[in-house]
């Protein structure tokens, strides 16, 4: 399912994630617009980006089973109980991640991004392409960015 950018209703608050960073850093950024503030927070990424699980992202995959993170632009649509809970459908606006929608790339909370993850293994563990966070900060991610805004996705290097 392919939606226009045209449908990205609320301009006010952006996500970026810049996966050149590791995954042990806040590497997911929700910028306000309208504040000028910004909040860092971690996310994982798809396992199929980081076969050796070193916590590197690797490449980026839009295939079907590829279990990879897709760059590129997304827009968020609705909110739906999923196998993490409360997730947030996403559709790909880019041919990078067009196929972000039949893949269920999706956001979603998960116990494989949290602190304490991180303070045992030293990187968080892996998705099948989605933006997972840590149920810490997944509520306030879901309501500074659900419902037609954007986000971003691509090695930036911000860090």
């Amino acid at each position: 399912m392919n939606r226009s950018a045209a449908q990205l209703w609320r301009r006010d608050i952006v996500g970026v994630a810049d996966f050149a960073a590791h995954s042990a850093y806040p590497r997911f950024h929700v910028a306000n617009l309208e504040s000028g503030t910004v909040r860092s927070f971690r996310v994982a990424h798809g396992a199929g980006s980081d076969p050796e699980h070193d916590g590197w992202l690797k490449w980026f995959s839009n295939v079907p089973g590829s279990n990879a993170t897709s760059r590129g632009s997304y827009i968020t649509w609705e909110w739906y109980a999923g196998k993490y809970g409360t997730s947030v459908r996403l559709g790909g606006l880019d041919p990078d991640n067009s196929n972000a929608f039949d893949r269920a790339i999706v956001m979603h909370s998960a116990e494989y991004a949290t602190q304490a993850h991180l303070d045992h293994w030293g990187k968080l563990g892996r998705s099948n392409g989605c933006f997972a966070f840590s149920p810490d900060d997944f509520y306030e991610i879901l309501a500074q960015l659900s419902g037609g805004r954007l986000i971003f996705a691509d090695r930036l290097g911000f860090i």
